[in-house]
């Protein structure tokens, strides 16, 4: 619940996500340097999102909706890259209760994929077949 509250406050403002782990909670998988990097990164696309939106039809809208209903470049790319770090860095905890999905959503992979393993597999593949850095999510409605 903290995770989405923090998501929807950062979706709905365009406000930096506040990291809920230190920047070196993730070594040696993700150092801080990393971290650092990608961080900066949200700050920058924030500031030029946040001076984008006034005065346009998206003032006031959240980060999905600017990325679905934009078709001008500049709203869609800094939407969509803030969103996409956004979730980067929620992502993430220093020490994972599980290192597979569990209940609804493990039932649902097994159901569309086959098996975990089999999902691993066929996201990568999407991933990496994408133009670009290749970002890549898996959503779920929960119901």
């Amino acid at each position: 619940n903290t995770i989405l509250t923090i998501l929807m406050i950062t979706v709905m403002t365009y406000e930096m996500p506040k990291l809920p782990y230190t920047n070196n909670a993730l070594e040696p998988c993700n150092q801080s340097a990393t971290i650092d990097y990608h961080y900066g990164n949200i700050a920058n696309l924030r500031e030029h999102l946040n001076n984008l939106v006034p005065g346009t039809e998206f003032e006031g809208k959240d980060l999905v909706t600017i990325g679905c209903h934009s078709t001008g470049r500049c709203h869609l790319q800094h939407a969509g890259q803030v969103l996409n770090h956004t979730l980067y860095f929620l992502q993430f905890a220093p020490k994972p209760a599980h290192s597979e999905p569990t209940g609804k959503l493990a039932e649902a992979i097994k159901r569309d994929f086959g098996s975990f393993e089999n999902f691993k597999k066929e996201f990568n593949a999407a991933a990496v077949g994408l133009f670009g850095s290749g970002w890549a999510w898996l959503s779920a409605r929960q119901e």
